[in-house]
């Protein structure tokens, strides 16, 4: 991997959520009325979010997660409420400062169950896990940069990795090009469709995922969200 290439678009939509979007992406994942597009994107991931949860045990106590882009950490909550020692890391310290703040609020019992971290999901101090969730992490990154990340993890892993990806799509292609033309259109980080055949390709013939298979896929499509989950486990 282009390590340079990586590290400026981590940059970029470190940018994004800590400082462009915070406020908009705190009202997006609360209770708040937002707007139809808005509504559409936040259907989109709580449809995702559950799907992303049933993939994981219901019984996760004695399991160690890494919730890898954990925005305000829903989903590192409901893992924790399974008996999960969570590690939920975002780049924004904004967002994991919110996630915190909710948890302190909403689950107070959960404290000693959820770590929230601000860094790089990919760093190995963060030790070993046995599942790693990257709900939507990912799809700011291409094809190469997905697989090279999913390796780094992998020897850290003993059981699954669940990851997002924005699925190449004649819609989405479209949908994309529509909103570049509308003012502000680089408030946030554009995706990378990436087309599923190569993303497999690259997966499967990657060294570093030898010893890995993939599973469970699911495509959630909610009006202005659309994402593909993958899930790959250990043979």
């Amino acid at each position: 991997m282009n390590s340079t290439a990586y590290e400026q678009r981590r940059s970029q939509i470190e940018h994004y959520f800590d400082r462009t979007a915070a406020d908009a992406w705190a009202r997006l994942t609360s209770n708040e009325p937002v707007g139809r597009i808005r509504a559409t994107v936040r259907a989109g991931r709580d449809t995702m979010r559950a799907t992303l949860l049933s993939w994981l045990p219901e019984d996760m106590r004695g399991l160690r997660l890494l919730d890898a882009g954990c925005g305000t950490g829903a989903l590192a909550l409901q893992a924790a409420q399974r008996g999960a020692e969570v590690i939920a890391i975002d780049l924004s310290p904004t967002l994991v400062k919110l996630a915190a703040d909710r948890m302190a609020e909403e689950r107070p019992q959960l404290a000693g169950s959820v770590t929230f971290l601000s860094g790089d999901m990919l760093s190995a101090d963060l030790g070993t896990f046995d599942h790693v969730v990257c709900m939507d992490s990912l799809i700011h990154y291409d094809c190469e940069q997905i697989v090279q990340a999913l390796a780094s993890l992998a020897p850290r892993v003993r059981r699954s990795m669940t990851f997002t990806f924005a699925p190449r799509t004649p819609l989405l292609a479209l949908m994309h090009s529509v909103g570049r033309l509308f003012p502000r259109s680089d408030r946030s980080p554009s995706l990378s469709p990436v087309a599923y055949a190569a993303l497999q390709r690259q997966l499967q013939q990657h060294p570093g995922l030898q010893g890995w298979q993939e599973a469970r896929m699911q495509r959630v499509a909610r009006g202005f969200y659309t994402s593909q989950a993958w899930e790959w486990s250990r043979t």
